[in-house]
Protein backbone atom coordinates (compact mmCIF):
# COMPACT_ATOMS: atom_id res chain seq x y z
CA UNK A 1 0.00 0.00 0.00
CA UNK A 2 1.40 3.34 -1.32
CA UNK A 3 0.49 6.17 0.24
CA UNK A 4 0.43 9.18 -2.33
CA UNK A 5 0.40 13.09 -0.86
CA UNK A 6 -1.79 15.71 -2.51
CA UNK A 7 -2.63 19.55 -2.24
CA UNK A 8 -5.22 20.98 -2.71
CA UNK A 9 -5.53 24.61 -4.23
CA UNK A 10 -8.54 26.13 -3.59
CA UNK A 11 -10.29 25.18 -0.31
CA UNK A 12 -14.15 26.22 -1.43
CA UNK A 13 -17.29 23.37 -1.67
CA UNK A 14 -15.63 21.31 -4.15
CA UNK A 15 -12.38 20.07 -2.20
CA UNK A 16 -13.99 20.06 1.32
CA UNK A 17 -16.78 17.97 -0.35
CA UNK A 18 -13.41 15.90 -1.64
CA UNK A 19 -11.73 16.02 1.74
CA UNK A 20 -14.89 14.16 3.27
CA UNK A 21 -15.10 11.82 0.54
CA UNK A 22 -11.60 10.89 1.57
CA UNK A 23 -12.17 10.67 4.95
CA UNK A 24 -15.73 8.11 4.22
CA UNK A 25 -14.33 6.29 1.78
CA UNK A 26 -10.84 5.54 3.06
CA UNK A 27 -11.78 1.95 3.67
CA UNK A 28 -12.77 0.99 0.14
CA UNK A 29 -10.11 3.11 -1.78
CA UNK A 30 -7.50 0.75 0.76
CA UNK A 31 -9.38 -2.52 0.04
CA UNK A 32 -10.48 -2.28 -3.64
CA UNK A 33 -7.82 0.05 -5.34
CA UNK A 34 -4.88 -1.08 -2.16
CA UNK A 35 -4.66 3.20 -2.21
CA UNK A 36 -4.24 5.86 0.42
CA UNK A 37 -3.71 9.30 0.24
CA UNK A 38 -2.42 11.85 2.09
CA UNK A 39 -3.18 15.56 2.17
CA UNK A 40 0.11 17.39 2.75
CA UNK A 41 -0.92 20.90 1.72
CA UNK A 42 -3.73 23.23 1.19
CA UNK A 43 -4.38 26.85 -0.34
CA UNK A 44 -7.19 29.35 -0.86
CA UNK A 45 -7.06 32.83 -1.56
CA UNK A 46 -5.50 34.10 1.40
CA UNK A 47 -2.60 31.41 1.50
CA UNK A 48 -1.82 28.32 2.03
CA UNK A 49 -0.46 26.26 4.69
CA UNK A 50 1.82 22.90 4.81
CA UNK A 51 2.81 20.05 6.69
CA UNK A 52 4.37 16.58 5.40
CA UNK A 53 3.04 14.53 7.64
CA UNK A 54 -0.46 15.78 6.30
CA UNK A 55 -2.77 17.44 7.54
CA UNK A 56 -5.78 16.74 10.23
CA UNK A 57 -8.70 16.57 7.88
CA UNK A 58 -11.68 16.81 9.83
CA UNK A 59 -10.21 19.21 11.57
CA UNK A 60 -8.79 21.61 8.97
CA UNK A 61 -12.58 21.61 7.96
CA UNK A 62 -13.69 22.63 11.01
CA UNK A 63 -11.44 25.71 10.89
CA UNK A 64 -12.86 26.65 7.06
CA UNK A 65 -16.04 25.74 8.14
CA UNK A 66 -15.81 28.57 10.74
CA UNK A 67 -14.71 31.09 8.62
CA UNK A 68 -11.17 30.86 8.49
CA UNK A 69 -7.96 31.04 5.78
CA UNK A 70 -6.16 27.37 5.66
CA UNK A 71 -3.39 29.47 6.12
CA UNK A 72 -4.49 30.19 9.45
CA UNK A 73 -5.08 26.19 10.34
CA UNK A 74 -2.57 25.45 13.35
CA UNK A 75 -2.13 21.70 11.93
CA UNK A 76 0.65 23.41 9.61
CA UNK A 77 3.50 25.59 8.64
CA UNK A 78 2.00 28.92 6.34
CA UNK A 79 2.35 29.35 2.89
CA UNK A 80 1.93 32.71 1.23
CA UNK A 81 0.43 31.51 -2.01
CA UNK A 82 -0.76 28.08 -4.01
CA UNK A 83 2.03 28.95 -6.58
CA UNK A 84 4.25 28.95 -4.08
CA UNK A 85 2.84 25.94 -2.63
CA UNK A 86 2.83 24.14 -5.44
CA UNK A 87 6.67 25.36 -6.57
CA UNK A 88 8.06 24.15 -3.44
CA UNK A 89 6.00 21.58 -1.41
CA UNK A 90 6.70 17.69 -1.65
CA UNK A 91 4.09 15.84 -3.45
CA UNK A 92 2.23 13.45 -5.82
CA UNK A 93 -0.53 14.90 -7.28
CA UNK A 94 -2.13 19.03 -7.63
CA UNK A 95 -5.24 18.77 -7.25
CA UNK A 96 -7.24 22.40 -8.54
CA UNK A 97 -10.04 23.29 -7.44
CA UNK A 98 -10.16 27.42 -7.20
CA UNK A 99 -12.43 30.07 -9.04
CA UNK A 100 -13.13 30.44 -12.47
CA UNK A 101 -10.59 33.07 -14.12
CA UNK A 102 -10.98 33.06 -18.01
CA UNK A 103 -8.98 36.64 -17.98
CA UNK A 104 -5.56 35.03 -17.42
CA UNK A 105 -6.18 31.77 -15.84
CA UNK A 106 -4.45 33.14 -12.65
CA UNK A 107 -3.67 31.38 -10.07
CA UNK A 108 -4.46 28.16 -11.23
CA UNK A 109 -2.92 28.14 -14.71
CA UNK A 110 1.01 28.60 -13.40
CA UNK A 111 -0.03 26.01 -10.75
CA UNK A 112 -0.57 23.32 -13.06
CA UNK A 113 2.25 24.62 -15.03
CA UNK A 114 4.40 24.56 -12.07
CA UNK A 115 3.18 20.89 -11.06
CA UNK A 116 3.51 19.44 -14.74
CA UNK A 117 6.79 21.11 -15.12
CA UNK A 118 7.91 19.11 -11.80
CA UNK A 119 6.87 15.99 -13.51
CA UNK A 120 3.90 16.23 -10.88
CA UNK A 121 0.00 14.95 -11.74
CA UNK A 122 -2.85 17.37 -11.68
CA UNK A 123 -5.93 17.04 -11.07
CA UNK A 124 -8.05 19.55 -12.39
CA UNK A 125 -12.04 20.83 -11.39
CA UNK A 126 -11.17 24.40 -12.85
CA UNK A 127 -12.18 24.83 -16.34
CA UNK A 128 -9.83 27.70 -16.85
CA UNK A 129 -6.37 26.69 -17.59
CA UNK A 130 -7.58 23.85 -20.31
CA UNK A 131 -9.81 26.91 -21.95
CA UNK A 132 -7.08 29.32 -22.08
CA UNK A 133 -4.12 26.62 -23.33
CA UNK A 134 -5.53 23.29 -23.28
CA UNK A 135 -2.64 22.80 -25.95
CA UNK A 136 -0.01 24.11 -23.47
CA UNK A 137 -0.52 22.17 -21.10
CA UNK A 138 -0.53 18.85 -22.40
CA UNK A 139 2.21 19.25 -24.26
CA UNK A 140 4.08 20.29 -20.96
CA UNK A 141 2.99 16.84 -19.59
CA UNK A 142 4.07 14.90 -22.21
CA UNK A 143 7.43 16.70 -22.28
CA UNK A 144 7.82 15.99 -18.36
CA UNK A 145 6.05 12.70 -18.22
CA UNK A 146 3.45 14.27 -15.86
CA UNK A 147 -0.46 12.70 -15.48
CA UNK A 148 -3.00 15.45 -16.58
CA UNK A 149 -6.73 14.94 -15.98
CA UNK A 150 -9.64 17.15 -15.94
CA UNK A 151 -13.20 14.51 -15.93
CA UNK A 152 -14.51 17.27 -13.32
CA UNK A 153 -14.40 20.08 -15.40
CA UNK A 154 -17.08 19.15 -17.33
CA UNK A 155 -20.72 18.45 -15.91
CA UNK A 156 -19.15 17.63 -12.43
CA UNK A 157 -19.25 13.78 -11.87
CA UNK A 158 -21.27 12.82 -15.38
CA UNK A 159 -18.06 10.86 -17.06
CA UNK A 160 -18.48 12.92 -20.55
CA UNK A 161 -14.34 12.92 -21.43
CA UNK A 162 -13.93 9.46 -20.33
CA UNK A 163 -16.53 8.13 -22.23
CA UNK A 164 -15.15 9.87 -25.14
CA UNK A 165 -11.86 9.53 -24.91
CA UNK A 166 -11.52 6.08 -24.07
CA UNK A 167 -15.20 4.22 -24.32
CA UNK A 168 -15.90 5.14 -28.11
CA UNK A 169 -13.43 3.29 -29.82
CA UNK A 170 -13.05 3.82 -33.69
CA UNK A 171 -16.14 5.61 -33.43
CA UNK A 172 -17.00 8.76 -36.38
CA UNK A 173 -18.28 11.85 -33.96
CA UNK A 174 -20.40 13.85 -36.28
CA UNK A 175 -22.31 15.66 -33.47
CA UNK A 176 -22.26 16.19 -29.79
CA UNK A 177 -25.34 17.93 -28.05
CA UNK A 178 -25.92 18.77 -24.47
CA UNK A 179 -27.26 20.59 -21.35
CA UNK A 180 -24.15 21.41 -19.76
CA UNK A 181 -25.16 23.92 -17.07
CA UNK A 182 -27.68 23.00 -14.35
CA UNK A 183 -28.33 26.99 -13.18
CA UNK A 184 -29.67 27.94 -16.63
CA UNK A 185 -31.22 25.07 -16.83
CA UNK A 186 -33.30 25.53 -13.44
CA UNK A 187 -34.13 29.16 -14.65
CA UNK A 188 -35.74 28.17 -18.13
CA UNK A 189 -37.37 25.02 -16.41
CA UNK A 190 -39.14 27.44 -13.53
CA UNK A 191 -39.87 29.96 -16.39
CA UNK A 192 -42.24 27.29 -18.22
CA UNK A 193 -43.97 27.12 -15.49
CA UNK A 194 -43.99 31.00 -15.77
CA UNK A 195 -42.05 32.40 -12.89
CA UNK A 196 -39.90 34.96 -13.97
CA UNK A 197 -36.45 35.26 -14.91
CA UNK A 198 -35.79 37.42 -11.85
CA UNK A 199 -38.10 35.29 -9.85
CA UNK A 200 -36.15 31.88 -10.85
CA UNK A 201 -32.88 33.11 -10.78
CA UNK A 202 -33.40 34.30 -6.96
CA UNK A 203 -34.63 31.18 -5.73
CA UNK A 204 -30.82 29.97 -7.51
CA UNK A 205 -29.28 32.10 -5.23
CA UNK A 206 -31.01 31.52 -2.61
CA UNK A 207 -30.68 27.76 -2.53
CA UNK A 208 -26.49 28.49 -3.11
CA UNK A 209 -27.08 27.12 -6.53
CA UNK A 210 -26.09 29.89 -8.76
CA UNK A 211 -23.44 33.03 -7.86
CA UNK A 212 -24.31 36.32 -6.75
CA UNK A 213 -22.69 37.71 -9.83
CA UNK A 214 -24.77 34.71 -12.45
CA UNK A 215 -23.28 35.47 -16.01
CA UNK A 216 -21.19 32.94 -16.49
CA UNK A 217 -24.12 30.53 -16.31
CA UNK A 218 -27.06 32.90 -17.87
CA UNK A 219 -24.38 34.49 -20.37
CA UNK A 220 -23.87 30.66 -21.80
CA UNK A 221 -19.67 31.02 -21.11
CA UNK A 222 -19.76 28.10 -18.42
CA UNK A 223 -21.54 26.32 -21.27
CA UNK A 224 -19.04 27.50 -23.61
CA UNK A 225 -16.02 26.27 -21.26
CA UNK A 226 -17.32 22.85 -21.45
CA UNK A 227 -18.13 22.74 -24.98
CA UNK A 228 -14.24 24.16 -26.07
CA UNK A 229 -12.87 21.29 -23.76
CA UNK A 230 -15.04 18.80 -24.94
CA UNK A 231 -13.70 19.53 -28.73
CA UNK A 232 -10.13 19.48 -27.88
CA UNK A 233 -10.37 16.69 -25.82
CA UNK A 234 -12.80 14.21 -27.70
CA UNK A 235 -13.25 16.04 -30.90
CA UNK A 236 -9.24 16.54 -31.56
CA UNK A 237 -9.81 20.13 -32.49
CA UNK A 238 -7.74 22.95 -31.70
CA UNK A 239 -10.04 26.13 -30.49
CA UNK A 240 -10.76 28.28 -28.37
CA UNK A 241 -13.30 30.32 -26.79
CA UNK A 242 -13.32 32.57 -29.58
CA UNK A 243 -14.13 30.06 -31.50
CA UNK A 244 -18.00 29.32 -29.99
CA UNK A 245 -20.72 31.58 -31.69
CA UNK A 246 -22.55 32.22 -27.49
CA UNK A 247 -26.03 33.48 -26.48
CA UNK A 248 -27.61 33.31 -23.41
CA UNK A 249 -30.70 33.44 -21.74
CA UNK A 250 -31.23 36.86 -20.33
CA UNK A 251 -33.42 38.13 -23.25
CA UNK A 252 -35.90 35.57 -22.84
CA UNK A 253 -39.18 36.23 -20.98
CA UNK A 254 -41.78 33.90 -19.14
CA UNK A 255 -44.75 34.42 -21.73
CA UNK A 256 -42.41 33.21 -24.59
CA UNK A 257 -40.86 30.09 -22.63
CA UNK A 258 -44.51 29.20 -21.63
CA UNK A 259 -46.12 29.72 -25.03
CA UNK A 260 -43.30 26.91 -26.36
CA UNK A 261 -43.71 24.81 -23.28
CA UNK A 262 -47.86 24.64 -24.43
CA UNK A 263 -46.60 23.82 -27.56
CA UNK A 264 -45.40 20.26 -26.28
CA UNK A 265 -41.73 21.77 -26.82
CA UNK A 266 -38.79 23.06 -24.14
CA UNK A 267 -36.04 25.67 -24.39
CA UNK A 268 -33.07 24.37 -23.69
CA UNK A 269 -29.60 26.38 -23.51
CA UNK A 270 -27.85 23.93 -25.63
CA UNK A 271 -24.03 23.50 -26.42
CA UNK A 272 -23.58 22.04 -30.34
CA UNK A 273 -20.45 20.61 -32.11
CA UNK A 274 -21.67 19.71 -35.34
CA UNK A 275 -19.30 18.47 -38.73
CA UNK A 276 -20.03 19.95 -42.31
CA UNK A 277 -18.28 19.50 -45.36
CA UNK A 278 -16.41 23.09 -44.12
CA UNK A 279 -15.61 21.83 -40.31
CA UNK A 280 -16.47 22.00 -37.36
CA UNK A 281 -19.02 24.94 -36.00
CA UNK A 282 -19.28 25.21 -32.17
CA UNK A 283 -21.97 27.24 -30.79
CA UNK A 284 -24.31 27.93 -27.62
CA UNK A 285 -27.59 28.91 -27.95
CA UNK A 286 -31.05 28.42 -26.83
CA UNK A 287 -33.20 26.81 -28.84
CA UNK A 288 -36.49 24.66 -28.86
CA UNK A 289 -36.43 20.81 -28.05
CA UNK A 290 -39.33 18.56 -28.34
CA UNK A 291 -40.34 17.66 -24.48
CA UNK A 292 -40.55 14.00 -25.38
CA UNK A 293 -36.83 14.15 -26.62
CA UNK A 294 -33.89 13.54 -24.54
CA UNK A 295 -32.65 16.63 -23.76
CA UNK A 296 -36.14 17.98 -23.54
CA UNK A 297 -36.50 15.77 -20.56
CA UNK A 298 -33.20 16.94 -19.14
CA UNK A 299 -34.90 18.52 -16.23
CA UNK A 300 -34.50 22.00 -13.66
CA UNK A 301 -30.79 20.87 -11.79
CA UNK A 302 -30.09 17.90 -14.54
CA UNK A 303 -27.14 18.25 -17.20
CA UNK A 304 -26.87 15.90 -20.30
CA UNK A 305 -25.52 15.24 -23.04
CA UNK A 306 -25.49 13.32 -26.97
CA UNK A 307 -23.03 12.09 -28.81
CA UNK A 308 -24.15 11.15 -32.33
CA UNK A 309 -21.82 8.34 -33.94
CA UNK A 310 -21.39 6.08 -36.78
CA UNK A 311 -20.69 2.41 -34.73
CA UNK A 312 -22.44 2.99 -31.27
CA UNK A 313 -25.14 4.98 -33.06
CA UNK A 314 -26.63 7.36 -30.50
CA UNK A 315 -25.32 7.58 -27.00
CA UNK A 316 -27.36 9.59 -23.98
CA UNK A 317 -26.05 10.46 -20.67
CA UNK A 318 -27.56 12.52 -17.95
CA UNK A 319 -27.13 13.40 -14.58
CA UNK A 320 -29.19 15.22 -11.56
CA UNK A 321 -25.97 17.05 -9.83
CA UNK A 322 -27.57 19.03 -6.77
CA UNK A 323 -24.43 19.96 -4.79
CA UNK A 324 -20.72 19.51 -4.91
CA UNK A 325 -20.00 15.72 -4.26
CA UNK A 326 -20.34 14.57 -7.57
CA UNK A 327 -17.88 16.81 -9.04
CA UNK A 328 -15.50 16.03 -6.05
CA UNK A 329 -16.11 12.00 -6.66
CA UNK A 330 -14.86 13.05 -10.21
CA UNK A 331 -11.65 14.31 -8.91
CA UNK A 332 -11.49 11.26 -6.66
CA UNK A 333 -11.97 9.38 -9.72
CA UNK A 334 -9.33 10.89 -11.76
CA UNK A 335 -6.87 10.72 -8.84
CA UNK A 336 -7.17 7.18 -8.33
CA UNK A 337 -7.11 6.73 -11.98
CA UNK A 338 -3.84 8.21 -12.13
CA UNK A 339 -2.14 7.59 -8.76
CA UNK A 340 -0.08 4.19 -10.48
CA UNK A 341 1.60 6.83 -12.64
CA UNK A 342 3.30 8.42 -9.95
Amino acid sequence: MHVYKLILMGFGSVHQAFVRLLLEKGEILARRYHLAFRVVGAADSRGGVYQPAGLDLKALLGHKGAGQSVTRFPGGDPVPDSLTLARTADYDLLLEASPVNLTDGEPALSCVRAALARGKVAVLANKAPLVLDFGGLHALARERDAGLAFSATVCGGLPVINVGQRDLIAADIHRIEGVFNSTSNYILTRMAAGESYERALAEAQRRGLAETDPSLDVDGWDTANKLVIIANAILGLSVRLDDVEVRGIRELTAAQIARVRAEGRMVRLIARAERSDTGWRLEVRPRQVPLTSFLGGVDLWEMGIVFYTDIFEDLYLKIDERGPTATAAAVLRDVVHLAQLV
